[in-house]
């Protein structure tokens, strides 16, 4: 072969591997950003105050402080999975927390039995959510923002908007804050059972691959065979179920009922979720990525607070995340 062709050949095999080292980065930027990310807020945090963020007593704190977050994001995954909505979630902590604290406080109901009404009643309103949205083909961004406002006005007309800790039994602040194990309070185990019972349902059984069908394309799935309508309503019971565990968690972690708890719960659940969308297998929801996105979340908020950042600026960062969080999400899928 003439010299000359093996100089014009060779430019264009650079170009090749340049564009294929170019799309593999970016593939990996793709799965494993944000989780860099998170590893770099983590060391400088560190830095700036490595005898308290890095500390064991932290982390235990982080821990708990994430673990109702973490529970409800379990939940929304399982919705948003089928490409459902659930913005009740807010109204149904409220109400969970006074339902709960109300049934022990007022009726003087044990409280295992309050518990266990409790999630009765959640299941309930989960499955009125699911039955006009996917029975009746509502659609779930009004109909759940339309039932957690009923839910909050139940919630105020109960309770008057009162804060009850009167008559509330000693031990139900063990629930939430008892530490059998590690020195790890309860709350944080009983958030790690809730991740792997969602990380098992939708990674291994048939429900969790009818769900991703149903995100996919809700009509194929339906001429396959799959329940959808069903399947979709249970995904609104799970969400209610998860809100009610936070509820009673964090009721549990107060002692007590007040109308304000749960109240600031939307944007850091949709944006774990959302983050989780965001990380290795970009453009699609996930347990495991949704347990990423809450960790992300609590070491942003939790790194903010050991540097003594007020209130709003925790608030501003959460939506700001939010909002990147959906954007990377979404490009994402359409590049899927």
């Amino acid at each position: 072969m003439p010299a000359g062709g093996v100089d014009a050949a060779a430019p264009v095999e650079r170009g090749s591997t340049s564009r294929f080292d170019a799309a593999a980065v970016k593939d990996f930027l793709s799965k494993y950003g944000v989780l860099l990310t998170l590893i770099g807020m983590i060391v400088v945090f560190g830095l700036l105050s490595p005898h308290v963020f890095l500390s064991v007593r932290n982390l235990k704190s982080a821990l708990a402080e994430m673990a109702p977050v973490a529970i409800v994001a379990f939940g929304l995954t399982a919705v948003l999975v089928m490409g459902d909505f659930d913005l009740s979630i807010v109204g149904m902590i409220g109400l969970g927390a006074a339902i709960v604290v109300s049934l022990m406080a007022k009726s003087g109901v044990p409280v295992i039995l309050a518990i266990v009404i409790s999630f009765l009643i959640a299941a309930g309103i989960g499955t009125v959510n699911g039955t006009v949205v996917a029975k009746f083909g509502a659609s779930s961004f009004i109909t759940t923002l339309a039932i957690g406002q009923v839910l909050t006005g139940i919630n105020l007309k109960l309770t008057g908007g009162q804060v009850i800790f009167e008559g509330v039994p000693g031990g139900f602040d063990r629930i939430a804050q008892g530490t059998p194990i590690l020195g790890i309070q309860n709350s944080v185990w009983i958030a790690l059972g809730f991740f792997v019972v969602g990380y098992v349902m939708l990674e291994h059984t048939a429900i969790g691959r009818y769900m991703y069908a149903i995100g996919g394309n809700r009509e194929a799935a339906r001429l396959s065979g799959i329940q959808v309508t069903g399947i979709r309503i249970a995904g609104f019971v799970i969400v209610a179920v998860c809100s009610m565990a936070a509820a009673i968690l964090l009721s549990s972690t107060a002692g007590a009922y007040s109308f304000t708890l749960g109240s600031t719960y939307f944007l850091p659940t949709y944006a774990a979720v959302f983050l989780g969308a965001a990380v290795l297998r970009p453009g699609s929801f996930s347990m495991l990525g949704t347990l990423i996105g809450a960790v992300f979340l609590e070491v942003v908020s939790n790194g903010l607070a050991t540097q003594s950042a007020e209130s709003s600026i925790v608030q501003i960062v959460q939506g700001g995340v939010l909002a990147i969080a959906v954007l990377l999400s979404t490009l994402e899928g359409r590049r899927g």
